[in-house]
């Protein structure tokens, strides 16, 4: 085959020399000789790619897995044939170790364990199981306990310096208006001092309501006569909203709880509060359901109203501390409930109903017999 090529090569520059085309038909034939010289160096390279069976294979890119795993912070181990071993930077410092975890915790061994103990500190485990093995990740329970107090305190700070400025703000104008009318003999300076007046004296409640969150005491508990718990809690009821409001109340006679009964009432009448003024807002007829139930050797309260309900977006900030869409509002009176609840063992969670609901459970509670049998009362 290479000889006919140079055969039929020769003949064509013999052509080219009588017609005066040599030049043109030399330039084509080491065209020809370049491209069968690069074919024949790819083929020679594939073939010693593909020797003994072996598929060249691009290298791959970043890297290696080892590397990756040594940056992260988190202790990673392979659990495998009863042993552990250590897989990166953080779990060879944690166990002082290059390789085998020696003695291997039986913590890391048993499925069923979620927390680890070991130099002092206590671990999460968090477990991905696969045929016989298992990879483990340590998680330092005090340090997320520490990164999720700070950021809490952050957003304290964050939301009392907010709600502190937009309270300094228009105080500040006034006092400039007030200077100015002075200045001028102004007669609207008695209006301008007096509207300064409750400016400041409404910024004085804000504070005021946040010494009280900030300084909530431990709960003094005692056996509480819930019926007279909850007649003092109807009496400030019509006080403060006489007929505007109907209170109804539903609950089983002879009820006792084992509470501190002056939180109690006060995180009781800032839901009873909240429940009132939600109704006054809405469309129909303003009415607030006060039950108490027994359920499973806990006490259920629960606070309703006929308002026109929490919006979605709403429903996870309600219990934020001085969140509120009311426009005299200090937004503490649910955050208040709340920590009672849980300083009681308990908790306070607006229920996913159609009714507005919020739920106060309250473990460790005695009910008597008699009362099991409910009823109701309405005013």
């Amino acid at each position: 085959m290479t000889g006919l090529a140079l055969t039929t090569l020769g003949a064509l520059m013999l052509l080219a020399w009588q017609d005066g085309m040599l030049g043109s038909i030399l330039g084509a034939g080491l065209c020809i000789a370049w491209l069968i010289a690069a074919g024949c160096w790819t083929a020679a390279r594939t073939g010693n790619g593909g020797r003994d069976g072996e598929v060249a294979r691009p290298a791959p890119d970043g890297p290696p897995l080892d590397a990756l795993f040594d940056q992260i912070p988190l202790p990673l181990l392979r659990v495998d044939a009863g042993r552990a071993q250590a897989i990166n930077r953080a779990s060879r410092r944690l166990f002082a170790t290059d390789d085998r975890v020696i003695p291997t915790p039986t913590a890391l061994l048993d499925t069923g364990q979620m927390q680890l103990r070991h130099e002092g500190r206590s671990w999460r485990i968090e477990r991905v199981a696969g045929t016989g093995r298992a990879l483990v990740m340590l998680v330092d329970i005090e340090a997320e306990r520490r990164a999720a107090e700070a950021h809490a305190d952050n957003e304290m700070i964050d939301i009392l310096g907010h709600e502190l400025l937009n309270g300094l703000s228009p105080i500040v104008s006034l006092a400039d208006s007030a200077q100015v009318a002075a200045e001028r003999g102004d007669a609207r300076l008695p209006g301008i001092l007096a509207t300064l007046t409750r400016r400041i004296e409404g910024l004085e409640r804000f504070t005021r309501a946040y010494r009280m969150l900030a300084r909530l005491p431990d709960p003094v508990r005692a056996v509480v006569n819930m019926g007279e718990l909850v007649g003092d809690l109807s009496r400030l009821f019509d006080e403060r909203f006489g007929d505007r409001v109907m209170l109804s109340i539903e609950m089983p006679e002879g009820a006792t709880g084992w509470c501190d009964r002056d939180q109690m009432t006060q995180g009781l009448w800032a839901l009873l509060q909240n429940a009132a003024e939600a109704a006054l807002a809405g469309t129909v007829a303003p009415a607030v359901t006060l039950a108490v139930a027994w359920q499973t050797d806990r006490l259920v309260v629960r606070v309703s109203d006929s308002g026109q309900g929490v919006a979605a977006p709403e429903r996870a900030r309600i219990f934020r501390p001085f969140h509120t869409t009311k426009p005299e509002g200090s937004g503490i009176g649910l955050t208040l409930a709340r920590r009672i609840a849980q300083a009681h063992g308990g908790d306070l969670t607006l229920l996913p109903v159609a009714v507005t609901t919020f739920e106060w459970v309250m473990p460790d509670v005695d009910i008597s017999s008699p009362g099991r049998g409910g009823g109701s009362a309405e005013r």
